[in-house]
């Protein structure tokens, strides 16, 4: 049963949330923000960050000057100490079975992103357990060629070594840094609609300029239980409208070290 989605976006929450806890959250941690000035100061756009831990979403909305909404997993809306926490600041839960599952969430997120919000989306689908970067999905790439906005690639960097998978709480005095990339404009596509191959393409783009801004190696599979739920559509190589490469999986792999 596909679950609807009752999140309508950050709002006045995180607004008092990230005045209170920035500051905190500076003295707990040593923050090293690059790119920044990238971020527009109005009208839409959605930041695609690594994922490698639980605090990066978190880390990324205390550190944004503006309000972002991010997808998460349904299940938080199962436990009484995030159901209602996280929708007010701003979470839309998303079923991660992919398909006609996870198009309610990516409905309300579209509907953050006309409103001229932030939105924020983990392309890799779930957490990188081991730390590699993983196939990214085509979900942030549809929605931009839905709205017509940019997509920024985000790398987060030290949140592993902050709280590594499983551990019940953060270490303090550890540095995590943050760099937002060049955005990703989508118009060069407008013309070829939801196209499967140019959603390939454009994910392909974001997950090697996530690459560069984290260092990681790369992976060219899905991450999580459900790899194999997106079908792959092998693209051709070609030079995009910015002068950048257009890397696709294979040649990723390459790069990175990473591969099947």
């Amino acid at each position: 049963m596909i679950r609807r989605m009752k999140a309508q976006g950050a709002g006045k929450a995180q607004q008092r949330f990230r005045r209170v806890v920035r500051p905190v959250s500076n003295q707990l941690w040593r923050f090293h923000l690059e790119g920044f000035e990238r971020l527009p100061a109005d009208g839409p756009a959605i930041l695609a960050p690594n994922h490698v831990s639980f605090l990066d979403s978190a880390f990324l909305m205390l550190q944004v000057p503006r309000n972002i909404s991010f997808v998460g997993k349904a299940e938080y809306m199962d436990s009484w100490k995030t159901k209602y926490l996280f929708p007010m600041m701003g979470m839309i839960p998303i079923d991660r079975a992919g398909g006609e599952r996870s198009q309610a969430a990516l409905d309300t997120a579209e509907a953050v992103l006309r409103r001229g919000e932030l939105f924020g989306i983990f392309p890799e689908g779930t957490r990188s357990r081991d730390g590699y970067l993983y196939k990214g999905r085509t979900g942030a790439a549809r929605l931009a060629m839905k709205v017509g906005c940019p997509i920024f690639p985000v790398g987060v960097v030290g949140t592993r070594e902050i709280q590594p998978p499983d551990a019940k709480l953060p270490k303090i005095r550890r540095d995590c840094t943050i760099k937002i990339g060049r955005p990703i404009n989508v118009s060069r596509y407008a013309n070829r609609g939801e196209d499967h191959l140019v959603l390939r393409q454009i994910t392909d783009e974001l997950m090697f300029e996530i690459r560069e801004l984290t260092g990681q190696e790369y992976r060219n599979v899905y991450a999580g239980k459900t790899a194999e739920t997106e079908p792959t559509v092998t693209a051709k190589v070609g030079t995009v409208a910015d002068d950048r490469q257009l890397v696709l999986p294979e040649a990723l792999s390459a790069v990175a070290g990473g591969g099947r």
